[in-house]
């Protein structure tokens, strides 16, 4: 059974990678990685995710920023979608019953750029031949035999009123206005001024003869319009006749080469009605010559663009099920959107102008978004649980859902929708999803993680040097060395903060490999060496430590206060991390601790001055437990105590510091000093025992660097839990220093452990001087307890 505390040798402090463990001289003899390695877990999520076809099976792949989640997610879709059945084509069509509501035909893929073709040619066509039909003699002798057959008829009635109002004494006279009537006298026409000599009896007469012409006039063009009517409708029919020669055939054509597909055979079908109920679009001539009083206006350009085919989706060139990576998910690249032109200070819009988004690309295959761009869009994450639930995507602009007023705007027909969306993003975000959105729960039902580490055994690093080799191959970097693998792999151990782990965050290994290869390339050598990865390492730490060497120099020259020699009461040099996003580094801190007679407990400085955050608290609380279970199960605890983290300006949070924090607590009420060359890191519960802490790498070489400037004594040290030493990959000069006996490492594994490295007193004889001072502390309150009551007494 292991004894502590105990001093931990140098060859304990890192897991070396020998380079005798592989059989090669370059990375240039290894075949190069094929796959991912160390997420088996997310692997097998992501092979079962993609195999179930079924409603609400989509994906969301967990894991921290550089594990490779999202090149895996687009190489094993890719792969995956290969052996997918390519999709339809998607067109929006127009729609001569509701123009306002475009309908989506489907066609097979590569169907739909043969159909938009096959349509501009068909009108191209029938917008030539049709006015060729038109021309012709016979149509030509058909329309003037209808129109001479009208004219022939209208005279007619036109004649025999004029001469029923001749018998009346009128006669009728065509003027630009229309037909009027006109009195005689004696055969000649009544002249504007001689009207008012008339005889009151011959102006009443022909007032009344007046209006019973005028009912004829009325009767006499209600038959012309009827006759009008018949003859227009009479055209019509020679021109339906006419225009069902010509336009038959090529929609015959085009139905037969679509007869497969009965959605476009119909829309075939409303061509033609439509064709032939505007057949004067199609001529082109504008009726000056016609005999009828109103001539059919003339159509424009403009419209034929209801005979366009707008090609949604086009998967022509698709192989197998499509793969969409949205790399900018808003919701109009997402659901499409219905453009428009400004035409005289007004936008207008036609179905042409529908656009297509990525839900409508990938539909049939897979869509890769990353989970927090989709999030920054509340529409688009709405719309996109609205599309998964409903499994049809509507084009829908996103102004139309907020008008306070309606607008007349398109709704084109939604389009089904069978698409596996594959959400990337990390594990807080899906935990956020997961607890807040209920949606999210039901439309995203597998979860595959990724994990930051993985075992370091022989078949992943035999792995590990496999991935070396593809990026080597992939990236036109120099191959590395056996000596510069194993160099990586122990930085990919460091990384992962156990020395059994290596780290899966491969886009840091990568920079690792890009700056080796760049360093060798810079001296001229062909291969990476250890030597190079050790510079690369070192030149990265070096690009962003500026933070770190002015706290260390600030500490050299006193503004920090911090000592590594002597003993002091009631001080300890804790021990804490610093993290400024692309970097991290240890620095002691001192902790201090003052005690006087009271009933306040322990009073947390940092706390008070709300420096501190809940998990610090707690280990402020657990202290207070241990010092009752310890110290007060006969007596009570009558003190009061202050801690505090000198020159701490920033906030502290975390419980690593509880051991330190107790130390100097219980320091302080003893009288007993601590020891300055010694700083200490740890957990504690309420039972006494050491736990484990995080960045113990950085922590340890943090003060020892500080002792290094300061000058090493050769008694300064490290007190850690005895747990932390299987995640020691020190530096090799901090290795270096305890193997020539300049500085230790010790391990604890109880807070007694502690007490005797700390002070270099027996924590039996320590908790003796402490329960003392304590009982010392509960005689005073005792007596001041007695006064208080004595004086009270004499008042009475």
């Amino acid at each position: 059974m292991t004894k502590y505390p105990r001093e931990i040798p140098a060859d304990e402090l890192k897991q070396v990678c020998p380079p005798e463990l592989f059989n090669f001289k370059t990375t240039e003899e290894i075949q190069p990685l094929q796959g991912i390695i160390g997420q088996e877990r997310a692997v097998k999520a992501m092979e079962f995710g993609l195999n179930i076809n079924n409603k609400g099976y989509n994906i969301y792949i967990a894991g921290q920023s550089g594990t490779g989640k999202t090149t895996y997610a687009r190489t094993i879709v890719s792969k995956k979608a290969k052996e997918g059945k390519i999709p339809d084509d998607w067109c929006y069509i127009y729609n001569f019953h509701q123009p306002e509501k475009p309908l989506a035909l489907r066609l097979p893929a590569g169907k739909g750029t043969a159909f938009v073709k096959d349509m501009e040619n068909l009108i191209d066509e029938l917008r030539e031949d049709i006015p060729k039909a038109f021309d012709s003699e016979e149509y030509e002798k058909q329309k003037v035999s209808v129109m001479e057959r009208y004219q022939e008829e209208s005279n007619k009635l036109i004649e025999e009123l004029e001469e029923r109002a001749l018998e009346e004494g009128f006669m009728l006279k065509r003027t630009g206005k229309g037909i009027i009537t006109v009195p005689l006298i004696d055969g000649k026409p009544l002249e504007p001024g001689e009207y008012d000599n008339l005889p009151e009896e011959t102006k009443k007469k022909i007032n009344e003869k007046t209006r019973i012409i005028q009912s004829w006039m009325d009767e006499v063009m209600r038959k012309i319009k009827a006759l009008e009517q018949q003859a227009r409708g009479e055209l019509a029919d020679i021109e339906k006749k006419l225009g069902l020669a010509a336009v038959k055939p090529s929609i015959d054509h085009l139905k037969d080469k679509y007869r497969d597909f009965p959605e476009a055979v119909a829309y075939l079908e409303e061509v033609q009605k439509d064709i032939i109920k505007h057949i004067s679009a199609f001529i082109g001539k504008d009726d000056k010559n016609s005999p009828f009083p109103f001539p059919l206006p003339v159509k424009d350009d403009s419209f034929f663009v209801r005979y366009k085919i707008n090609l949604f989706v086009n998967n022509r060139d698709t192989e197998g099920a499509p793969v969409v990576w949205e790399t900018n998910p808003t919701y109009y690249n997402l659901f499409g959107k219905i453009e428009g032109r400004s035409q005289f200070g007004a936008v207008t819009t036609d179905f042409t102008m529908i656009r297509s988004g990525s839900i409508h690309r990938a539909n049939g295959g897979y869509l890769i978004l990353q989970a927090e761009d989709v999030l920054k869009d509340p529409f688009a994450w709405d719309a996109l649980k609205r599309t998964l639930e409903n499994q049809e995507a509507v084009v829908e602009n996103i102004g139309e859902q907020y008008r306070t007023m309606p607008t007349v705007t398109l709704k084109p027909q939604p389009i089904p929708i069978n698409v596996k969306v594959i959400l990337i993003g990390s594990p807080w975000v899906y935990q956020l999803l997961y607890n807040l959105d209920r949606d999210f729960r039901e439309l995203f039902k597998i979860k595959a993680q990724f994990d930051t580490t993985m075992e370091r055994n022989e078949e992943n690093i035999k792995k590990y040097t496999a991935f070396i080799s593809a990026v080597c191959t992939r990236e036109g970097l120099l191959h590395f060395e056996a000596g510069a693998v194993s160099r990586v792999i122990e930085h990919s151990c460091r990384m992962a903060e156990e020395k059994g782990k290596l780290s899966t965050r491969f886009n840091e290994i990568v920079e690792v490999l890009y700056e080796a290869s760049a360093w060798a390339r810079a001296d001229g050598s062909r291969y990476v060496t250890a030597d190079h990865v050790e510079k690369a390492i070192v030149e990265k730490v070096a690009r962003s430590n500026l933070v770190e060497e002015k706290v260390r120099e600030m500490i050299e020259r006193g503004h920090i206060l911090v000592d590594t020699e002597g003993s002091v009461v009631g001080q300890v040099n804790g021990l804490s991390v610093y993290h400024l996003g692309d970097y991290a580094f240890g620095q002691p801190s001192r902790i201090t601790a003052r005690t006087f007679l009271g009933e306040k407990g322990v009073i947390n400085i940092e706390r008070e001055v709300e420096l501190s955050g809940s998990i610090h608290d707690k280990g402020v609380l657990i202290l207070s437990g241990f010092l009752g279970g310890q110290y007060a199960s006969d007596k009570p605890l009558t003190l009061s105590a202050s801690l505090c983290f000198e020159q701490n300006y920033g906030g502290v949070d975390g419980d690593s510091a509880t051991c330190a924090e107790l130390i100097a607590l219980l320091s302080s009420i003893s009288g007993i000093p601590v020891k300055q060359n010694l700083a200490i890191t740890g957990s504690l519960n309420q039972r006494g025992e050491v736990q484990p802490i995080g960045g113990v790498n950085h922590k340890i070489e943090g003060f020892f660097k500080v002792c290094r400037a300061k000058g090493l004594t050769g008694d300064q040290g490290v007190v850690i839990p005895h747990q932390n030493v299987e995640n020691l990959m020190l530096s090799g000069e901090v290795i270096e220093a305890v193997r020539d006996g300049k500085f230790h490492i010790y391990t604890a594994k109880t807070i007694d452990d502690c007490i005797e490295l700390m002070t270099g007193v027996s924590a039996e004889e320590f908790h003796k001087k402490v329960n003392e001072s304590l009982e010392g502390f509960a005689r005073m309150a005792e007596e001041f307890s007695s006064i208080g009551r004595g004086e009270k007494g004499d008042k009475n």
